[in-house]
């Protein structure tokens, strides 16, 4: 079932045009800019887009350009976890890493821990209404999320066509604070 549904959603991500993904993206972009807890974060860890996801670039350079923190992911494959990673130069300080994803180049990882991130802006596959994420299957999110601060918030961005009425959550997955599509913003549990 939910090998089935991460391959429909991703062939119907991927069959978008450049063009409308990108019109999407920035109006996703545009509307997670308007929460709250984004506005008043002072680090924020972004995912790095790839094979068609809602794209962060635009928003990592804007954050950046304003003066918050950025930290993007370090893909830890051996132990199943994420490393966040103080950027300072983007895209400068990135190189790809693991699975083809951009990650921080070696002489430019800045370890930061959980503990200090304010936002997490998360990517998935698909989501359904009230917040449950299918991932890609290897966990690292659910994971990561554990380790935050009760009081820091993120929110998960989809095309609308990623929003399903059952994702087939499981017991160690973690529900989103938010998902943000170019339509609305889903306040979840």
């Amino acid at each position: 079932m939910k090998k089935q549904l991460r391959k429909e959603i991703i062939a119907a991500r991927m069959a978008q045009t450049d063009e409308e993904a990108a019109e999407k993206s920035a109006r996703i972009v545009k509307q997670l800019e308007e929460l709250p807890e984004f506005q008043s974060a002072g680090l924020i860890m972004f995912y790095l887009d790839f094979r068609k996801e809602v794209a962060t670039g635009n928003l990592i350079a804007k954050c950046l350009q304003n003066g918050k923190r950025v930290v993007v992911p370090i893909t830890d494959t051996k132990n199943i976890r994420l490393i966040p990673s103080e950027i300072i130069n983007y895209p400068g300080d990135l190189t790809s890493g693991t699975w083809g994803i951009l990650e921080p180049k070696p002489e430019c990882v800045r370890p930061v821990e959980p503990t200090e991130i304010d936002f997490v802006v998360v990517p998935g596959v698909s989501f359904d209404a009230v917040g449950n994420r299918l991932g890609y299957g290897g966990g690292f999110y659910d994971r990561f999320l554990r380790l935050l601060r009760p009081e820091a918030s993120f929110a998960a961005l989809a095309f609308e066509l990623q929003i399903r009425d059952d994702v087939y959550p499981e017991a160690h997955d973690y529900p989103m604070r938010y998902v943000v599509t170019e339509n609305r913003v889903i306040k979840c549990g």
